[in-house]
């Protein structure tokens, strides 16, 4: 008989707990009420993988008791989405992702001196039916380099790493009919989609239901004006039509939305954000627009003054309404500063070249021809993150458009390429210099607020540790 040691002991005590626990989970998810919505939040705080994710959920039920917006948005999901979805949520994103998933990165940290991150994107296709002006993903090759089976190898290697979350671009995800296999594959993972919606048609509606494990993020510029001046005529039309089949079969499904000087307050405006609603979308993610991809405009770009307006409007719609809303740029200070370069995520991009984010085409390493583990670990994600956050503000949290003198630094010095031709002209010429004073303006309204609401990080009660010491040792530096 194997001798068992008090270690082996307590780790079978936690696993049973952890599997009584997912089993909570989901005889509540049966039957949603207001008090087992609250129950919920309960489990959740006991598996969560650290304090400050404790605290997130800590917030987010006191919300629940006092009758906050979350509340009917829990209410939404459980009336609207099906059993499979709820199913997958709870295994794949909460249990899978968050909790199994951080067990399995931190286990690395501790063993191997490194991290993983939360999740990575993937653009398996550059292939699109419509032709968006200022598209980031237009100059990159309409060949579909990334074949199914490296992939799915992909996958594999992000679950022992310790990944469950995946988000897919493009181009258009759905033109690759093969991904449907794969996403029903990799049946523990959870997929969030963005795409334009069109190609969803009834087929593919009613066996997104059936899987539970994909999120289509349908993306538009506002309501049909916008999206089709845009997108095309009559694009906003099928978008509807596309958000029927999804109703009907109880996907979970949001939007996603560029943020530009023409759009910037329609997007975070109640009568979009109600329309959204209605048409029942879950969640939403904004995105601003990086003068980048297809005749890069840097008058499209929202001015400081439109982020600073759109920012505040985020926290109001945040209190008043039932859906759930990211901001990768004007949530800085809830990120700690920029997610990319393996910090929380990266992008592998059709040509298998991995990226640090979605927007920055700069690469040292190819899918292809190395391992997740090893690029991971390449001089220019380590450089990324050893600068990471670049300012003592974690509200101008982004190295191409708040501290662009960052990304021009990183890129000589790590030796990264361009993935596409013209992806330099954001280190050079008209658009750098535009881009500094763009940094300058958005400084000189939001370092105030910084030192003023935040008290210079001190007050934010989920900020991460090691990411607060680097901010006040900026300071300290600053002042000597």
């Amino acid at each position: 008989m194997e001798n068992i040691t008090l270690t082996d002991i307590r780790q079978g005590i936690k696993n049973y707990g952890t599997k009584q626990t997912i089993k909570g989970i989901l005889s509540l998810l049966s039957h949603l009420s207001d008090a087992n919505i609250v129950r919920l939040t309960k489990f959740a705080e006991y598996i969560v993988a650290n304090e400050a994710q404790k605290e997130r959920v800590k917030v987010v039920r006191e919300k629940f008791e006092n009758g906050h917006p979350s509340l009917e948005l829990a209410r939404r999901i459980a009336r609207k989405v099906s059993p499979q979805t709820k199913e997958k949520m709870a295994q794949n994103l909460f249990i899978n992702a968050m909790f199994l998933g951080t067990r399995k990165r931190n286990r690395i940290y501790q063993e191997e001196g490194w991290k993983p991150p939360f999740f990575f994107v993937i653009s398996p296709s550059m292939r699109c039916n419509l032709k968006c002006i200022g598209c980031y993903a237009a100059d990159y090759t309409k060949a579909d380099v990334l074949t199914t089976e490296t992939i799915d190898n992909l996958f594999t290697q992000a679950k022992e790493l310790g990944i469950y979350f995946i988000t897919v671009s493009g181009g258009e995800p759905f033109y690759r009919k093969d991904l449907l296999d794969l996403w029903e594959k990799h049946s523990d993972m959870y997929f969030l989609v963005y795409t334009n919606g069109t190609l969803i048609d009834k087929k593919i509606a009613e066996r997104l239901g059936r899987m539970g494990n994909v999120a289509p993020a349908i993306s538009l510029e506002g309501f049909e004006k916008e999206t089709d001046f845009r997108r095309g005529s009559g694009i906003f039309k099928r978008i509807q039509e596309t958000w029927g089949l999804l109703r009907e079969n109880k996907v979970l499904f949001g939007f996603s939305a560029t943020c530009t000087r023409l759009n910037a307050e329609l997007i975070y405006s109640d009568e979009f954000i109600d329309f959204m609603i209605e048409n029942g979308a879950i969640f939403g993610w904004y995105f601003q627009y990086i003068p980048i991809g297809r005749e890069p405009d840097i008058h499209l770009m929202a001015t400081p003054k439109q982020r600073h307006y759109v920012r505040e409007r985020l926290q109001v719609i945040r209190d008043t309404k039932p859906i759930i809303l990211a901001d990768f740029w004007n949530d800085g200070h809830l990120a700690c500063g920029c997610i990319a370069g393996g910090r929380v995520y990266f992008h592998i991009n059709v040509n298998g070249d991995i990226e640090p984010c979605v927007f920055t085409h700069f690469a040292l390493d190819n899918i292809t021809k190395t391992s997740l583990k090893d690029a991971l670990n390449s001089k220019l994600f380590k450089m990324i993150k050893s600068k990471q956050p670049y300012s003592k503000n974690l509200m101008c949290p982004c190295m191409i458009i708040d501290e662009p003198e960052v990304l021009r630094q990183i890129v000589t010095e790590s030796g990264a390429k361009s993935t596409h031709p013209g992806a330099e002209s954001l280190l050079k010429d008209n658009i750098a210099d535009f881009l500094d004073n763009y940094s300058k303006e958005l400084h000189s309204m939001w370092d105030p607020i910084w030192e003023k609401v935040y008290d210079g990080g001190r007050n934010l009660k989920a900020i991460d540790k090691e990411v607060a010491e680097k901010i006040f040792r900026k300071n300290e530096d600053n002042q000597n």
